[in-house]
Order: C-alpha cells, then sequence, then structure tokens
C-alpha cells in the first residue's frame, strides 16, 4: 500500500474526546500554530539580572520627549520605574513621623529590634525608612538604624518590630551595652501599605489570610488587605499609578528615577481630588485622568467621603490631573454606572472608555460640554474576570469572562472556543483576579494567563490566532506581561525578574522542555481491521540555533478500542537527516506525539526549534479484526 498523509487540522480542540477529534490535535504545551503548522514557541531569558521585591503584576510602557525609555513596574510590596537596566524604588510616602516620635528597644543577644510609635498605621512587611537616629550604645549603630526596613511583626497598634542589619543586609546582633532608644531625633519615613499576594473574595473573620485578625474581627476589604494590584498610566511624559482600593499617585519624570510618586492631593493647584480609587487610566485624546470606583464628593461637594463607591466614575478637568471639583469653567465631572456591583476594569479603546462591571460593558465617550463623557451599556450578561483580562488587538478587544472568551469591534461578540471545557473546568474561581491578557501581535495572538484548581498561583495559558481562529493551551507561570512595543521583544515577569520572550529557543540558557503536541487517535486504515503501521517518514523543518545537532522525539500510541489505556508502542530521535522511522505498530487507533528530547540522548537539547509538517505513514493489512 502507498504511504497515507497525515496533516492534521490546526489548534488544539478539547470539547470532545479523544477519538471524536480524530483528525486534530488533543494536547500541546509551549507550541504555537502559525500558518495552520505547529512550531516549538519562541524562548524567553532575563532581560537584565537585577531583581526587584514583590510579585509583579503589572508592567506599563512608555517614552518622554527626550527619548528616555521607562517600564513602571507594579509589585505586592513596591512601585519601580525601571530605566537602562536597573530598578528605582518610586513607592509613595504615606507618613512621615516627626523627630523624636520613633524610639528602639534592643535585647541582649538578639537581632530583633522593636519599634515604638505611636498610632503607626502600618501592617506586616511594610517598609519604613529611620533617619537622625543615634547609636543604641553597643553594635546596632547609627549605620545600623539609619536606613531602609521591612517590618517584620505588628506587635500592637503602636509598636512593631525589625530585624537588625548591616548596610550589606546581614544580620546584626545586639550586646549588653545596646540600651539607648536611638535619640530625640529620629524620622520614620513609612512607604505606602503594602498588600497581599492572594485575592480575598469577601470580608470577615478567615477572609484574609491564615493567623490574620483575631476570632470574630470584621475587616472591610481594602488594599492592605487585597491581592495587590496596580493600575497606571502615563500622562504625558509622567505616570498616574494607584493599587485597587488604594490612593491615586503622581510621578514626575522631570524630577528624575531618585524621586518618589506622590499624592495626587499634593500637586499644585490640587482641588477634591480623589483619595481612593479601583482603576485610574487617562482618556486616549482628551486627556482626561479617569477614576473608577471612585470615593464621590459629600453631600455639600465639599470634600471626598474616603469610601469607595465600586460603581462611580469620576474625571479631572482637560489636562489637568490636579483640577476634580465640577464647575461651569471646567470638564471635571462624574456619573454612577447601574449594571453590576462592582467595575472589575477599564480600558482605553478606539474612541472610547471601555468599563466591565462584573456583569455588564458600558462604552464611555467623549461628548463635550456641558456632560463631557456619556455612557452607553453594551452589553449586560458578560463581565470581566478580571481587572487585567481585558486585551486590546488589531482586531478589536477581547476579553474572559467567568464562563467564556469574547471579543468587542462596535459589538460584543462570543469567540467560539475549542478548549473552552478544558479551561474553566479546571480553573481556581477563587483567585480570578490573577488573570491577566496578553498580546503578542508578531505571532496574531491573544491569550491569558491564569491558575488551575489545585492551585492559587498562575500556572497555565490559553492562546488564540485572532487571524487564523485557532486555539493552543499550555503550562507557564508569568504575572504580568507587555507586547514589545518600545522594545524588540515581549515582556514577562516571574520570581523577582523581568524576562524577554520570543528570544532564541531555550528557558533562559537551560532547555526548554516538557514541549509536545499530541493529537487526537486515529483510524489506521478506517478502524475496521488491526493494521500494521511499519514505517514513519517524518516532515519537520528545524528552526533553532543549535545547528545539525538538534533533536526531537517521535512518539507513536495506539489501542485498539477508545475505552482502552494508550500504550506508547515507540520513541524515536529525529533529526534534520532522518529520513524514516522503523515501527512495528499493529492496533485500530493511533496517537502521533511529537516532543522534546527532554532525556538528551542523542543531539543537542538547547537552541532546538521546530516546525512541523505532513507526517506519512506506511500502513498495511494485518488481517486480524
Amino acid at each position: 500500500m502507498p504511504y497515507s498523509k497525515y496533516n492534521f487540522r490546526p489548534g488544539i480542540n478539547r470539547e470532545g474526546t479523544d477519538y471524536s477529534n480524530e483528525g486534530g490535535w488533543y494536547d500541546a504545551n509551549l507550541v504555537r500554530f502559525r500558518q495552520g503548522r505547529p512550531e516549538k514557541i519562541g524562548g524567553w531569558t532575563k532581560d537584565n539580572v537585577n531583581t526587584y521585591l514583590g510579585t509583579a503584576r503589572a508592567l506599563h510602557s512608555w517614552v518622554d520627549l527626550e527619548s528616555t525609555r521607562y517600564l513602571g513596574l507594579g509589585t505586592t510590596l513596591k512601585y519601580y520605574v525601571n530605566e537602562g537596566n536597573s530598578y528605582y524604588d518610586v513607592t509613595p510616602i504615606r507618613a512621615t513621623t516627626s523627630a523624636g516620635d520613633v524610639t528602639f528597644s534592643a535585647s541582649d543577644g538578639d537581632a530583633t529590634i522593636t519599634v515604638a510609635d505611636t498610632a503607626h498605621g502600618a501592617v506586616k512587611n511594610d517598609f519604613v525608612t529611620f533617619s537622625g537616629a543615634a547609636t543604641l550604645g553597643g553594635l546596632i549603630t547609627a549605620d545600623v538604624l539609619n536606613q531602609e526596613y521591612q517590618i517584620a511583626t505588628i506587635v500592637n497598634a503602636n509598636s512593631y518590630t525589625i530585624e537588625a542589619k548591616d548596610t550589606d543586609g546581614d544580620t546584626v546582633t545586639a550586646n549588653s551595652s545596646d540600651s539607648g532608644n536611638g535619640g530625640s531625633s529620629v524620622v520614620g519615613a513609612y512607604q505606602i501599605n503594602v498588600g497581599l499576594d492572594d485575592y480575598v473574595s469577601s470580608t470577615g473573620w478567615g477572609a484574609s489570610p491564615w493567623s490574620d485578625g483575631t476570632w470574630g474581627t470584621v475587616t472591610a476589604l481594602s488594599d492592605t488587605n487585597q491581592l495587590r494590584l496596580w493600575t497606571h498610566d502615563n500622562f504625558g511624559e509622567d505616570l498616574l499609578i494607584g493599587p485597587r482600593y488604594g490612593g491615586i499617585y503622581y510621578w514626575d519624570s522631570s524630577s528624575g528615577t531618585n524621586t518618589r510618586a506622590v499624592a495626587l492631593s499634593a500637586l499644585s493647584g490640587a482641588n477634591l481630588t480623589p483619595t481612593k480609587a479601583l482603576q485610574v487610566m487617562v482618556s486616549e485624546k482628551d486627556r482626561h485622568v479617569i477614576c473608577l470606583g471612585a470615593d464621590p464628593l459629600n453631600a455639600g461637594g465639599t470634600a471626598r467621603t474616603g469610601s469607595i463607591d465600586p460603581l462611580f466614575v469620576c474625571w479631572s478637568d482637560q489636562e489637568n490631573a490636579a483640577e476634580w471639583e465640577p464647575k461651569s469653567s471646567n470638564t471635571s465631572g462624574s456619573l454612577t454606572l447601574s449594571s453590576g456591583s462592582e467595575i472589575v476594569g477599564g480600558l482605553s479603546s478606539r474612541e472610547e472608555t471601555l468599563i466591565w462591571t462584573d456583569s455588564s460593558l458600558y462604552s464611555m465617550q467623549f461628548v463635550g460640554p456641558p456632560y463631557t463623557f456619556g455612557v452607553n451599556l453594551v452589553n449586560q450578561g458578560v463581565g470581566l474576570v478580571g481587572p487585567k483580562a481585558a486585551v486590546n488587538t488589531p482586531l478589536g478587544v477581547f476579553w474572559m469572562d467567568q464562563k467564556g472568551f469574547y471579543s468587542y469591534d462596535g459589538s460584543v461578540s462570543a469567540v467560539p472556543c475549542s478548549v473552552h471545557y478544558y479551561v474553566f473546568s479546571n480553573f481556581n474561581v477563587g483567585q480570578t483576579y490573577k488573570v491577566f491578557g496578553f498580546l503578542n501581535k508578531q505571532f496574531n495572538e491573544v491569550g491569558w494567563f491564569y491558575p488551575s484548581e489545585d492551585t492559587t498561583e498562575i500556572d497555565r495559558y490559553v492562546v488564540y490566532n485572532y487571524q487564523e481562529q485557532t486555539w493552543s493551551i499550555g503550562q507557564l507561570t508569568r504575572y504580568a506581561w507587555i507586547d514589545q512595543d518600545i522594545t524588540s521583544y515581549p515582556r514577562a515577569t516571574y520570581n523577582s525578574y523581568l524576562y524577554k520572550h520570543e528570544t532564541g529557543n531555550d528557558d533562559d540558557g537551560s532547555p526548554m522542555d516538557n514541549v509536545y503536541i499530541e493529537s487526537s487517535d486515529f483510524d489506521i486504515d478506517e478502524g475496521e481491521f488491526i493494521s500494521f503501521v511499519r514505517n514513519v517518514i517524518p516532515d519537520v523543518k528545524f528552526t533553532g540555533d543549535g545547528g545539525s545537532d538538534q533533536t526531537i522525539n517521535f512518539v507513536m500510541k495506539s489501542r485498539n478500542f477508545p475505552g482502552e489505556s494508550l500504550s506508547t508502542d515507540t520513541t524515536q530521535t529525529v533529526t534534520s537527516t532522518t529520513t524514516r522511522l522503523n515501527t512495528r505498530i499493529r492496533a485500530r487507533q493511533a496517537v502521533l506525539r511529537i516532543e522534546s528530547d527532554d532525556d538528551g540522548s542523542t543531539g543537542t537539547r538547547t537552541g532546538v526549534g521546530w516546525r512541523l509538517g505532513d507526517t506519512r505513514l506506511d500502513i498495511r493489512p494485518d488481517g486480524r479484526r
């Protein structure tokens, strides 16, 4: 019999059974589809060797008028501006004490220092920088005290502890001479409270992480006891930032990277600026600062209430981030949405600002005076799964909600998904706010990173090729992503590093393991008789930089009935010069799997890239039913 060509349909399809998707692909990891063909995704490497503190779930890039490139990076602990290869801590200061308000006490043989400061307002893991302190008399010198510390424990509302360290970060233990209190000139500068690394869905005892609070206590959700998600947008050359549920801050690029962001209320001429918001953004053309889910004005219109209204939207005067009082002489204003219980997120799109609540989508457009902005309810019944789950693409906006994927290009459409059940049947709905969307326009891809059911952290992704309308899946942990814009590569965050993606073929210099794509079951010669697969002719183009030593594995699996378990019949290495594989498989159904050579049995494991063509099988009747 002649060789049979097997060219499987592009895209992963998990909506049926292994057998019902005959002729298609069923599973994959770290593989994309391009022009209908599967290929290994590009590699990644560290953007630079410097690290940052905390988990970074927010990235924003922009360029000033002098062509200086900036990257804003918000973490659970701090906010940084990256310039060149350095991270500059621009985290705002929430409070600075008067001289002498802070005192220290130490115990002989212990590195733990107790800090007394009445009504300090700090939470565990906050950062405070001391200055003006004198030695305690022994090993706890002025140099030891006068630096930035992360708070170790909260003793009560008036005291907390730190762990003494030298200027290199090494632990310093007090001795019997350390009996002083630091003197009367100590000043403490407290950075804004840190946030959590997990999403909290409700209030009350047990809602926060284990051991926080006491039995029976109820604490309202705020920026300090909620997953820390920063939003940010550039206002000209400068940057507006804010943690969800927290304040709004302004970083002036002209002051340099050694200066911190300041509260919006501290700007010159600031008037009735919001004190809290769920998200801060800037309208695309008319340049109003917009706060979603902000605190409204009081009944007299003389001050902000300090309490978030989750459906309230307000905006500043045009071209003026400091003026928020609605007047006949300016364009400041506000409105309240009516559908949903809370604004989840917003996105600037073509000629409009899209705002999602937990159950609806609104379009907000600039209409000019006297109303400035008008809103239209675009869709009810479809919300946003998390604040960062919507993505602008060349074909419109795509987003993920609790039960599916959608697109908007003037109207809302459901995106047919061939891996819908795979994603939503194994999805941690308790950590939905960690989900974030990403764009990789070089490959016409939009996708989402999300946590699977058995973990609280992101460990999977799903990706959609919006040009070819194909889906793929995989396992990879990333916390934030920004597509190539002012740089040549997409960048993503993981384990305190910033990585650039789609560069090379490897995992930061190591082999990219567990790369595979596996077909659904296909009948061998119609499946009526048991057939004999004698040979396989692979068709692979190696695209990596590993030269002629690049290898992958071809794996053939088989079974006679869909209810049987698959058995692996042969695993053979394929190189650029491989012409034929001897298989000797007898079965009704077969599965083809192409995978990375993780055991390194032949050839190189680094610099491997590949693209699959048409596989041909030499099939002969075996004579048995």
